[in-house]
């Protein structure tokens, strides 16, 4: 399955840390997570992929097509875009995540966002470590 997805916020901004009242020390998910979570969800709710929803092992490529030539850590945009993936219902658990390649595209990009694809994920080595002896 081929998915294209809107720019995800960065994990610095996918998070927010109250330091008062009763949620003081709770880590919580954003305004701004939150509307990327539900703009996700109508996306995957469109026909084509509302009967998918993927099983098992999975391998997932995800290409970034960055907004602007700002400079980004790639790993701070995994968090938002994985979690969701899972919330929109397309697998179950980020644990089913077995083989991951995320490649960031040159910048500025006409339409900005990325293209996650997943499929079955097959090893093609042995399921157990080698003996190291």
């Amino acid at each position: 399955m081929i998915i294209f997805l809107p720019w995800p916020p960065s994990a610095n901004r996918y998070w927010r840390h109250p330091t008062k009242g009763k949620l003081a020390g709770r880590h919580l998910i954003s305004e701004e997570g939150r509307a990327y979570r539900k703009e996700v969800a109508s996306i995957v709710a469109m026909d084509k992929y509302q009967a998918v929803r993927m099983i098992g092992d999975l391998s997932v490529t995800i290409d970034c097509y960055p907004p602007d030539r700002r400079r980004r850590d790639i790993d701070n945009l995994l968090k938002a875009l994985l979690d969701a993936m899972c919330k929109a219902g397309l697998y179950d658990d980020d644990s089913q995540i077995k083989r991951l390649l995320m490649t960031m595209r040159p910048a500025p990009c006409p339409h900005p966002g990325v293209r996650v694809e997943i499929a079955q994920h097959a090893p093609p080595y042995p399921e157990r470590s080698p003996d190291p002896g």
